[in-house]
């Protein structure tokens, strides 16, 4: 087992179809794969599978080690791509020492952390037995962490490897909630002899709601209701307003088509312009690439009744996005955030607004939910919360910890950062359900995750290959 086989399994599931809710094609793989080399193999009804692999001569009195990765991976692609992710392979170069995927996610978080779990039990390394847990629905809801029954898998020490920067060990993450809120519209006539204008705030960074909520990235929903929300007094009317796509990705596009009374349509679109050049400029550095679009449209649907569009556009202004606050124990952490994630038109005459909350204090993520709760609620929208995910207190006298922390400085003279996390990991719910689990969790470096473009640097995942491999074959 090497870096270079590591790749060669990651290649070959760049060609699987596995978006969150359809892993089925990547669960068949799995069961081959198992089937193929005479490895014990189960899949529970939700879909997570576990491969387990005896131990080597000599090491039967080794404790059982669990290697866990997520089967799914977030399906985005920028407007025009006409990637079919339900049947068209990952499109990938290496460019610079990273494999990057340019119009698409690459899916290496976490079909990286997969393809290495593969490679181990397709290897013949001196190790203990291993079990390699592959969940499904991590991205959306951590659907088969949730399911997971008792006995299903039997190691008590887990090594999760689901994260993005190598020479970090992480020991702790964030709990989460979704919180969606809904308008019920009626429909209005457009004014006669409007005109319509499709307005659009496209290029933006997006990236992770996790990783990436601190690096104070253009939010095109909340950009394009701020500018909207001003303009109220114009007379517009709007008839559609949608953006963004999955609950833990940044939004990078959105767009909204008005109707205009006739004569108002071009001092409308020049303020449009005028207020792209500044949102430039706001988000030069963390978005270069941020820019707007206006162009007349042709478009006979009803508009949205006026005074539903205006508490909407107050709403998605008002509301909370970004980090709320930082961790008063971990310098740097962020503790609680909210990401306003998507805005959709829905049949019959509904809007549906999709947010994310994080946080590592629980009684500060069920505060930072009912924040966003009250402002939609004030709004005169209905509001749902998903059921929340526990985050994972760090235990800095881990076992497996040490072993992989001496394991970073006897292979590479340094010292590895033991951190925590504020995106969200499966390890919360695997030590809910197996509470004498010991876990961490490493990876090699993703840039870019949950947005085209997603990258895998190459260099690092031969140094967490080489790592992964040490701390197995010395486990003990």
């Amino acid at each position: 087992m090497n870096s270079e086989s590591v790749l060669e399994i990651f290649r070959e599931i760049t060609k699987i179809p596995r978006e969150s809710g359809h892993e089925e094609q990547m669960t068949a793989f799995l069961q081959k794969f198992a089937a193929d080399r005479g490895l014990e193999c189960k899949t529970d009804a939700t879909g997570n599978v576990v491969i387990a692999k005896p131990a080597s001569k000599g090491k039967e009195k080794v404790p059982t080690l669990v290697l866990q990765g997520h089967q799914d991976m977030v399906c985005e692609k920028n407007a025009g791509c006409d990637h079919d992710f339900a049947k068209d392979p990952i499109k990938y170069v290496i460019e610079d020492g990273w494999m990057v995927a340019k119009e698409t996610t690459l899916g290496a978080d976490d079909g990286i952390g997969v393809a290495a779990c593969l490679a181990l039990l397709d290897s013949d390394l001196p190790m203990g037995r291993i079990e390699c847990l592959f969940t499904i629905s991590e991205e959306t809801g951590m659907d088969g962490a949730m399911a997971l029954e008792p006995g299903f898998i039997t190691g008590k020490t887990l090594i999760n490897l689901d994260s993005e920067d190598e020479g970090q060990l992480f020991v702790g993450c964030a709990g989460g909630v979704n919180t969606m809120a809904t308008f019920d519209y009626q429909t209005e006539f457009v004014s006669p002899g409007s005109e319509r204008f499709m307005l659009r705030v496209y290029g933006a960074m997006g990236g992770h709601s996790g990783d990436d909520i601190n690096k104070e990235r253009c939010n095109t929903i909340q950009q394009l209701a701020r500018f909207l929300y001003a303009e109220l007094g114009s007379g517009f009317q709007l008839v559609l307003f949608k953006g963004g796509n999955k609950h833990n990705a940044i939004p990078r596009e959105c767009e909204a088509i008005v109707a205009l009374p006739d004569g108002n349509g071009d001092d409308f679109a020049r303020r449009f312009l005028a207020f792209g050049k500044a949102l430039s400029a706001e988000f030069a550095t963390s978005d270069p690439g941020v820019a707007v679009e206006c162009r007349r449209v042709i478009n006979n649907e009803k508009a949205i009744e006026s005074s539903v569009a205006s508490r909407l556009l107050a709403s998605l202004v008002a509301v909370h996005h970004g980090v709320l606050a930082m961790s008063q124990d971990i310098p740097g952490l962020v503790e609680t955030s909210n990401n306003l994630a998507a805005v959709r038109m829905i049949e019959p005459a509904r809007i549906q607004v999709l947010t994310s909350q994080r946080s590592s204090v629980m009684s500060a993520l069920d505060f930072m939910a009912k924040k966003i709760e009250a402002c939609f609620r004030l709004a005169g929208a209905e509001v749902v919360r998903t059921d929340p995910y526990p985050g994972w207190k760090p235990n800095m006298n881990s076992h497996i910890l040490k072993v992989a922390f001496d394991s970073y400085v006897r292979l590479f003279g340094v010292e590895p950062e033991v951190k925590a996390i504020h995106a969200g990991l499966e390890c919360g719910l695997f030590l809910e359900k197996f509470p004498d689990l010991d876990m961490i969790s490493f990876g090699p470096t993703l840039r870019g995750v949950h947005a085209p473009g997603e990258k895998l640097d190459l260099a690092s995942n031969e140094k967490f290959v080489k790592h992964l491999i040490d701390v197995v074959t010395n486990f003990s």
